[in-house]
């Protein structure tokens, strides 16, 4: 039998029973990628001979009866995670011999739980992209369409669960980095409540690796299905120990219904500053379908819901403000006057994104205090919903576009071109107040490219959006293989 597509809940099971080693699943695993990934390109970074060994370890602690959550169980790790004994470039070139001297403290939760690590999954250049290239590791292409991008900057890890290089994996969410990948993928993923998951030793090459909580940023799991979202979340969540001083337990709401006729759901399909593609708006409407059908109550609008056209002009203001936090002075300058020259009058995303980019001080303090307001109208709109179904990104996954200057990108929608990084509101409205997000499949665009849709919930009630995606699983399916 092959393990490589199965789920890292059957592969639990089958280590547990005995049917299987966690030698043969490595190398099994291993096999394939050294088969597969020349074409894709999605371990940048392989760790076999630590991988195999490390499977040898588990096997032998189960063989003296230890159980772990993950204990021999293959993952692959975003190689913007520490990882002591292999390289964290975040695929920048002057970094590309960079070796820390310390685990993240989520690759630390993966080997307490008995995960065998594979190899590190490639990324853009600074995981400032859509896309997962850079000159260090090459490109990464979709298993769908290798003339594609598997989206970014988690585009890597999706790419590998597509192509069964790995049960499970961990990425992280800024810009979508965890969603947009699933969707262009066909894989699941699962963007946690700001704060949940420790960030410690997911940071950029040669910076400490501190205690701190990055804004906007979080890290979370990939799997190919609901419910390893949920047993991966489980190992991830919790708070840095360095921050408390003792040991800490985790422990998140139920989620606030188990059948899908007790939701209560808001479906989105549309967004004022930027068209929704239609194989997107078909995935929407797939996933509403089901909803319905399963006796769940929808709504397509509601008084309630935070205006989206500010969420957006907030999120892109909250996002590059910090973006050129450590700019040099002259690049700064240029900016400055950039954003001078802009007409008062235009009110576009693109004219936003420079005018954030020079924000003062009390610039921010004015858009973090808006955020609080959006914040609190999510709190009302929760009393009322369970979730919203959304899209991630306006189109299934588009060609390759290595550009040098994203600004000339454009991005095409129903063969209308869009300003390349316009496509990113959608991840926006689930990150700018730190809301949790589950990137779930939702079917093929009539190419046969996955298109996914998330499920955002409310704060900290992470295990709802997961429940809600293992519900939608059930009635529309979930990851399917590539051809």
């Amino acid at each position: 039998m092959e393990w490589n597509l199965s789920t890292a809940e059957e592969l639990v099971a089958a280590l547990r029973a005995g049917e299987v080693t966690s030698a043969e699943l490595t190398d099994e695993a291993i096999t394939r990628i050294e088969r597969d990934d020349k074409a894709i390109n999605s371990i940048c970074v392989p760790d076999f001979d630590r991988a195999q060994a490390a499977a040898r370890d588990a096997d032998q602690s189960r063989a003296r009866g230890e159980d772990r959550p993950l204990l021999g169980i293959p993952v692959t790790v975003k190689e913007s995670y520490n990882i002591v004994g292999l390289p964290t470039t975040w695929g920048i070139p002057l970094h590309r011999n960079y070796m820390p001297d310390q685990d993240a403290v989520q690759v630390s939760r993966l080997k307490a739980a008995g995960a065998v690590v594979l190899g590190k999954t490639n990324v853009p250049l600074g995981l400032q992209d859509v896309q997962s290239f850079n000159d260090i590791y090459g490109t990464t292409s979709n298993p769908w369409d290798y003339a594609r991008t598997p989206g970014g900057s988690s585009g890597g890890s999706a790419a590998a669960l597509a192509s069964g290089f790995g049960a499970l994996s961990i990425g992280s969410d800024l810009a979508g980095s965890l969603r947009t990948p699933a969707h262009f993928c066909g894989v699941y993923a699962h963007k946690p409540t700001l704060g949940l998951a420790a960030i410690r030793g997911m940071v950029a090459p040669t910076a400490p690796a501190l205690p701190t909580e990055v804004d906007l940023a979080v890290v979370g799991p990939m799997a190919r299905t609901a419910r390893d979202l949920t047993l991966l979340l489980d190992v991830m969540a919790g708070p840095d120990p360095l921050t408390l001083g003792v040991a800490y337990d985790v422990t998140l709401p139920p989620a606030r219904h188990e059948r899908l006729c007790d939701f209560r759901v808001l479906v989105l399909g549309e967004h004022p500053l930027i068209p929704t593609g239609s194989a997107v708006r078909a995935g929407v409407n797939r996933v509403t379908d089901a909803l319905v059908d399963g006796g769940a109550r929808v709504e397509r609008r509601s008084p309630l819901l935070p205006d989206l056209t500010e969420a957006a002009m907030l999120y892109t203001q909250l996002l590059f403000s910090s973006s050129v936090a450590h700019f040099p002075i002259e690049a700064y300058e240029q900016l400055q006057t950039r954003a001078a020259e802009l007409s008062a009058d235009d009110r576009s995303l693109e004219a936003a994104r420079l005018r954030s980019m020079v924000f003062s001080h009390h610039d921010w303090i004015e858009a973090n205090s808006r955020r609080e307001r959006h914040r609190h109208g999510w709190r009302q709109l929760f009393a009322e919903f369970d979730a919203v179904v959304c899209p991630i990104t306006p189109t299934p996954a588009f060609p390759h576009d290595h550009h040098p200057d994203p600004r000339e990108r454009r991005i095409d929608i129903d063969g209308v071109a869009h300003p390349y990084f316009d496509q990113l509101v959608w991840a926006g409205l689930a990150t700018m107040p730190g809301l949790p997000a589950t990137a779930i499949p939702a079917g093929r665009s009539p190419e046969g490219l996955p298109v996914g849709v998330q499920l955002i919930g409310p704060m900290f009630e992470d295990r709802t959006p997961l429940r809600l995606a293992e519900l939608l699983e059930q009635r529309i399916g979930g990851f399917q293989a590539p051809k």
